[in-house]
Formats: C-alpha cells, structure tokens, sequence
C-alpha cells in the first residue's frame, strides 16, 4: 500500500462507491492506513486525474484528500489541516447528496477525526509563531464538523435503521473534544439536547456512549449538579473495559471528586490501583477532619489538579473536612450545647486563618441549613445546641 501507484488507488475508491462500503472507503482516506506513505500519492493539484477515474459525487472527497496527503507528505500541518477542512465540508455535501442512504457514515467519522487531530497539530504550529490565538483553528474545525452535524440531524426518517442521525453521537463526542479543550463549554449545552432527544439514545455503540457520558459528567460536574455527574461518570467507569486502565484513571479523576461531595470516599487500594496517589491526601483530610492536610495537599498537587481541571471542585471539599473536625469537637466536648469558641479553636489549630466566633456562626448554620448537622444556633448564648440522636448524620455510605 505504501507504493500504492494512483491508478490503482483511484480505482479502489470507485470500486467501494459503486459497492457502497463505507468502511473499505474510509480506509481510503484515513490517515491511518498505509496508503497516505506513498509518494505516488503526494499530488499538489490531483483534480484532473480523479475527475476521470471517480464519480463526481465522490470526486471532490478524494481531490482534497490526495492533497492532504500531498501537504503532510512535506511536512505543512497548516496546509494538512486546511485541505481536510474541504475535505470533510466535501463529505458533507456528499452525504446530502445520498438523501436516502447512511452507508457513507463510516467516511464522515474518519473525515472528521483527521480533521480534528490535524486542527490541535496545526493550532500548536500556528500559535507557537504568533500567527494565530491558542484554538482559533480549533473552532474553525467546529465549524466545518456543524455542517456534517446539521447533514445528519436534518434526516429525520422515521425508519432508525437507514437514518443519518446515527452519526450524531460520534459528531457530539468530537465537538466534546474540541470545546473542553479550548474551554467552551456553554457550547456543549445544545449538543447534549441533540443526542437525549433522540428515541433511540441508547443504542448507540458501548465506546461512543462511554465517550459521551465521560463528557456530559464532566459537563455536569463543572455546573454543580453532582447527582447527574454520579450518574453518567459511574456509568461510563462502570462499563469501560478492564483492562482499559489509562481510560478508567481519566474517569476516576473526575468521578472521585463527585463522590466525595456526595458523601462517598473512595478505598486506599481504589487509589493505589489507578495510580491516583495525588488524592491520598484530600481523601485522609475529608475523612479524619483535618483541614490543614487538605490545604497542604491541594498546595503541594496544585499543577495536577489544575491541569486535570478538579482543583476548584476539590476546593468545595473543604466544607466537609469542616463537619467532620466539628464532629470531632462535639464528640470531645461530651455536650449537647458546644461554645461556638471550641470551634473558632479548632479552626485555628488547623491554622485556618481570619476566622472569628461570626465567620464559625456561618459556617455552622450553612451546614445546619445544608442538613450536615441536626441543630440550631443559641446566638444569646454563642452555642451550637445539637440533636441528641444524630448530631451529624451520616453523609452517604462510607465507601465507594
């Protein structure tokens, strides 16, 4: 394949048009099978030759990939990466041109794929020589994706089985990609309404739902709501294959995190299994009280948990390192009415610092409003008066 001459290659291509197979006719244009070596290949201005040996349908497809392989072939990732910008707005008009057809699926994924691997690769070029803002040729790639995406939610025949909109979730999973990664993620909002409207969400491929629930719990964990980033990040942990052990530590960044808020720690050996030895520290800090061990530990892991995007989720933890030390307060006290003072100490030996008996009324009656403590504020008497039947109720099981 790597001296595959062009005659030969172009009569393939037509060949998996005429048979209409898909998968064979991604091959062809994939920048992961071994034709794309082949200097025969390499060919600046390759019209010509195509218009005679493919169908017209087809032929702006391969023209523009041939001179994608031509510009990676010298090295131009710029180029590679405008040349398969017409690449994947030429499979697009392909596929609308195919109104009752889905056969051609397989090509827009792999289109769009080299699309977006090319958009980071050129976006690095271009930024590194001033030429353009960090992501700007990422969301240009967005762009050309959306005309794919609208190609595929426009058809809206009722038989599933011959539908275009079974490319949508791949489409989704992509524009995922490109938006966390330029932090654009107000633009994943109407993508996530596309796929749950869809009556067959479900059914999709297990690799492209893991993708998409990876995603969407993430999404859902940057907008507080915890519950729905238990679900989906639990889902997409769960069924993640074993031994796909980088994909599950991904997961486990992020669902751990979640978890946490909810009430549920994670094991030491959970930890020690996925290589996640950064956490040890805020998982001992939440579970004992100790808010100066989750200060130091979120200080000395700073670069970690900002880079994976958790820093200000662990943040939020704090609020349950604080119940637990108070609970450790109230237990030494043997009182049902604590001196808010036991407090303000406690915090200061855990050199939380600029914090008076009014800030610790705060914090308490968060926790008491939240449902953390069974209580109320005696602010007459500056004591906590505590329920005596489960002061601090349990949060959620102890482990996960």
């Amino acid at each position: 394949m790597a001296t595959m001459s062009l005659n030969d290659y172009l009569q393939r291509v037509q060949g998996t048009l005429y048979h209409q197979d898909g998968d064979s006719l991604a091959n062809l244009i994939s920048f992961r099978d071994p034709h794309v070596m082949s200097v025969r290949l390499m060919l600046e201005k390759p019209e010509r030759d195509v218009e005679r040996c493919v169908d017209p349908s087809l032929g702006e497809v391969i023209a523009a990939h041939l001179r994608t392989v031509w510009a990676l072939g010298k090295g131009d990732t710029v180029e590679a990466w405008r040349t398969q910008m017409v690449v994947v707005q030429a499979v697009s008009r392909f596929m609308t041109e195919c109104k009752e057809e889905n056969w051609m699926l397989p090509l827009m994924y792999t289109a769009c794929l080299d699309l977006r691997l090319f958009a980071v690769g050129a976006d690095l070029e271009l930024t590194r020589t001033g030429a353009k803002k960090a992501g700007e040729t990422l969301e240009k790639a967005a762009e050309a994706l959306m005309s794919c995406f609208r190609v595929c939610a426009a058809d809206t025949r009722t038989g599933e089985d011959c539908t275009k909109r079974w490319g949508l979730l791949y489409l989704v999973n992509q524009f995922f990609k490109i938006y966390f990664k330029i932090n654009k993620l107000n633009l994943c909002k109407p993508m996530i309404r596309a796929i749950e409207a869809l009556s067959f969400k479900d059914h999709f491929s297990l690799s492209q739902l893991i993708t998409y629930k990876y995603y969407t719990g993430r999404k859902y964990m940057f907008d507080s709501d915890f519950r729905s980033a238990d679900t989906t990040l639990s889902f997409a942990f769960q069924r993640c294959h074993i031994r796909s052990r980088k994909n599950k530590r991904r997961i486990l960044i992020y669902l751990i995190p979640v978890k946490m808020l909810r009430g549920y720690l994670p094991k030491p050996s959970l930890l020690e299994r996925y290589n996640l030895g950064e956490l040890n520290g805020v998982v001992e800090a939440v579970r004992t009280g100790n808010v100066r061990l989750l200060s130091e530990t979120l200080v000395h892991h700073e670069a970690f948990f900002i880079s994976a995007g958790i820093y200000l989720i662990l943040e939020k933890l704090k609020i349950l390192a604080f119940r637990n030390l108070f609970k450790k307060v109230y237990l030494l006290s043997g009182s049902h009415q604590i001196d808010i003072e036991l407090f303000v100490k406690s915090l200061a030996w855990m050199q939380v610092e600029d914090v008076d008996a009014d800030e610790t009324e705060c914090i308490l009656a968060n926790m008491i409003n939240d449902g953390k403590i069974k209580g109320y504020l005696s602010h007459a008497h500056r004591k906590l008066v505590v329920s005596k039947k489960d002061a601090f109720p349990p949060l959620a099981a102890s482990s996960c």
